[in-house]
């Protein structure tokens, strides 16, 4: 029997507020346990939830970012269900009446364009950290991370593979860091997804029953928990067996998925609105206030950059990559009268290698705009050449300094007197009088020959077009 995937995924993203969602706690990583929980987030008896504005602004910065509806109003509900790291025994969440309704994420697999519908984005509070590791034989509980906000994005069923699943994973979280709403940590916690997996004969309009792997926090371990399950359920069903709903965790190290708890339906979580927390009401105004600081889509810059600038498809593509370097190359542009593609060329060539090489983001490149800016304005006004610009590149991402004080400290300006370049030609003309003669011959290959000696004997400073005309005329004799 052929088989056909059915994946959607519900992204956890943990938005970049500096306090929780419903109380004033900071929320930085990485604090000592249960040193950033207030009454609230601990759930002490009298205490009210106040709800964080920003969490709501960044929900409707992503519904715009996807084309959604915003909902003008929203309600928080109280989804009941009892873990250790759950102190008030529900979670604060939306269910029926999210902030954020529909909306589309466009993404490329194998060059191909593909799509996948959003269900909803709604907000909820984060759960405290259950800790099996630091304490022998027992199990400790950190409430650092309880009530920090989440926007929870659910996909519809869309996708059919697992590198279907990856991509739009990767461009969510493109989209999600590109708009500043999340800082995109895996690692961290900040950005990571469930994946509900199921399988169903080709030609079927049933959906199988699901699993949900929880917690898949790289896009490594989303692509073989899902490779994994699929082979799993298919295995199943081919022995004649049938697949439970379930919630299962996927094991790293023994690469499997493995199974956690049974599935709860929607109506186990006895769902009810929280009758501490007023109906949010969002009108025109606010979206629009919200829309104006929107900064511009990646897919907008990229159009621009090939419309306005020439960009190739892959320079622009890569330059959008990543909002930090987006914003790096249009700080480049608009330093000085630079060329846009010689600075595309700087950024996805020499400066991204360098960046690679020393393991670093474009946020921590030595060299500033500035620096880069000023360097291409002095290779497009003949002061170097371009192979001489690598070595000017080199001392400022080694010790810093100013363009200009680089280039004049090293003698590193082009020589563009032709009286110079004539004599270094005459001399070379002497020094291979058999080579000049293969040249007169018809044997144009010598030409080469003769700007490599003299970019040699100048330390590559000659400015290369006079150089060739000074060449052509003198060996044409």
């Amino acid at each position: 029997m052929q088989w056909e995937v059915v994946i959607g995924l519900e992204t956890h993203t943990q938005l970049a507020t500096h306090s929780k969602i419903f109380s004033g706690s900071s929320t930085a990583f990485g604090a000592q346990a249960n040193t950033q929980a207030s009454a609230v987030d601990i759930a002490l008896p009298g205490v009210l939830p106040v709800l964080n504005k920003q969490a709501v602004e960044y929900a409707i910065r992503f519904g715009l970012a996807v084309g959604a509806e915003i909902n003008p109003r929203s309600i928080f509900a109280r989804k009941n269900y009892f873990y250790p790291d759950l102190p008030k025994g529900y979670q604060i969440s939306q269910y029926e009446e999210p902030v954020v309704k529909g909306g589309m994420i466009h993404f490329l697999v194998n060059e191909k364009p593909h799509q996948v519908r959003l269900t909803r984005a709604h907000l909820e509070e984060d759960a405290g950290k259950s800790l099996h590791e630091e304490i022998p034989s027992a199990t400790g509980i950190d409430l650092n991370r309880a009530g920090t906000p989440l926007l929870e994005i659910v996909s519809e069923p869309d996708m059919r593979s697992a590198a279907e699943a990856v991509a739009y994973a990767k461009a969510l979280h493109q989209l999600v860091t590109w708009i500043g709403i999340c800082d995109g940590n895996m690692q961290e916690g900040s950005f990571r997804c469930d994946a509900n997996v199921s399988v169903r004969a080709v030609g079927s309009d049933q959906f199988g029953t699901r699993c949900e792997i929880k917690n898949l926090n790289s896009f490594r371990f989303l692509e073989r928990a899902i490779e994994f399950e699929v082979e799993r359920q298919i295995e199943v069903l081919e022995s004649g067996g049938s697949i439970i709903q379930e919630t299962r965790l996927y094991d790293p190290d023994r690469d499997e998925t493995r199974s956690m708890r049974s599935k709860e339906d929607a109506m186990d979580y006895r769902y009810f609105p929280d009758p501490d927390l007023l109906p949010v009401m969002i009108d025109s105004a606010w979206v629009e206030r919200v829309r104006a600081v929107m900064p511009p889509l990646p897919q907008e810059l990229k159009e621009r950059f090939i419309r306005d600038y020439a960009l190739t498809d892959y320079d622009a593509s890569l330059i959008i990559s990543d909002k930090a370097l987006a914003d790096y190359f249009i700080a480049v542009t608009t330093q000085q009268q630079v060329s846009p593609k010689l600075c595309a060329n700087w950024l996805t060539g020499e400066l991204l290698a360098s960046l690679n090489r020393a393991q670093l983001t474009i946020i921590h490149c030595p060299i500033s705009p500035e620096q880069l800016a000023k360097l291409i304005v002095r290779i497009e006004d003949g002061t170097i050449s371009g192979k001489i610009a690598k070595s000017v590149f080199d001392v400022l991402w080694n010790d810093g300094g100013e363009v200009d004080q680089v280039i004049e400290s090293r003698g590193l300006k082009q020589v563009s007197d032709t009286g110079e370049i004539e004599k270094i030609v005459d001399e070379l003309m002497s020094r291979y009088p058999d080579q000049v003669a293969e040249f007169r011959a018809g044997k144009d290959k010598v030409f080469g020959f003769f700007v490599g000696q003299a970019m040699k004997a100048s330390g590559g400073k000659l400015n290369p077009a006079q150089l060739n005309d000074v060449l052509r005329k003198k060996l044409a004799g």
